[in-house]
């Protein structure tokens, strides 16, 4: 899959694709290429997945990629909404279980429990897991309104000392979680969440950002062209040093110049 297009921002890297299906297969090969370049040099892979509509394709692509060596890969997860069980047909845990754990089996799957008991206790537990587990490949997909993980406009710091924590959604947040289908009224869609924050999505060591379809098309343009600003969390991948973001010509349309 060649790009019919690349650019600069900043540091981050950026191609553009023909569609998503051709967006998904080329990141799933980077991921591979990435993996098969640590096999080598450490006895454990930490990959931290984001979930959603926009990495369907992605995440089927990885299983095109027989050379990712899953059973060296410890698994993560970027959030899961607050007192939601495990089995529930919008929970992130159950996205991972059937789209990442249950097809390629990794070694170890780390997963946030959104309905622990005790919240704060559960973000510490995982944020030391987190710690403890430097990542190597962030997965990164960018919201409708900037967010990256459940880092809404309203909540996200660049320099949060949390590494995990509880936030509150925001609307637009909320509203495009219904928009995807995952909940049958807005009123369904809980209004807190655990995340992890914007330290730690930018202490992974490589990220690959997976971002198709049209209505991502004014967050892209806000990342990539406005300030780098928590009024678009995503503009802070720019500044990360090892991060490809992936377009494909929908997520792209509203750059400048975009004429191809």
């Amino acid at each position: 899959m060649k790009p019919i297009k690349e650019m600069v921002y900043d540091s981050l890297h950026v191609q553009v694709y023909e569609d998503k299906v051709q967006l998904g297969k080329a990141a799933a090969a980077f991921a591979e290429r990435l993996c098969h370049g640590l096999r080598s040099k450490q006895r454990a892979i930490n990959l931290l997945f984001s979930t959603g509509a926009s990495q369907f394709e992605f995440a089927a692509a990885l299983g095109a990629e027989p050379q990712i060596p899953w059973n060296l890969v410890q698994a993560f997860h970027l959030d899961e909404y607050q007192g939601m069980a495990a089995d529930h047909p919008a929970s992130f845990r159950l996205w991972l279980k059937t789209r990442i754990e249950d097809p390629f089996k990794p070694a170890a799957f780390h997963y946030i429990e959104g309905d622990a008991a005790d919240v704060e206790a559960e973000c510490r537990r995982y944020e030391q897991l987190v710690r403890e587990n430097p990542m190597d490949i962030g997965f990164i997909g960018i919201g409708e309104n900037g967010h990256i993980a459940f880092n809404d406009p309203p909540v996200a710091d660049f320099d949060d000392p949390l590494w995990v924590k509880v936030v509150e959604l925001d609307e637009a947040c909320r509203q495009q979680q219904l928009g995807e289908g995952w909940f049958a009224a807005l009123d369904e869609v809980p209004k807190y969440a655990i995340t992890l924050t914007v330290p730690a999505i930018m202490a992974c060591r490589s990220i690959v950002s997976v971002v198709p379809d049209s209505r991502k098309a004014e967050a892209v343009k806000r990342a990539l062209e406005g300030p780098i600003s928590t009024d678009c969390p995503a503009s802070i991948l720019r500044r990360h040093p090892r991060a490809l973001l992936f377009l494909d010509r929908d997520s792209a349309a509203g750059l400048e110049g975009a004429a191809w």
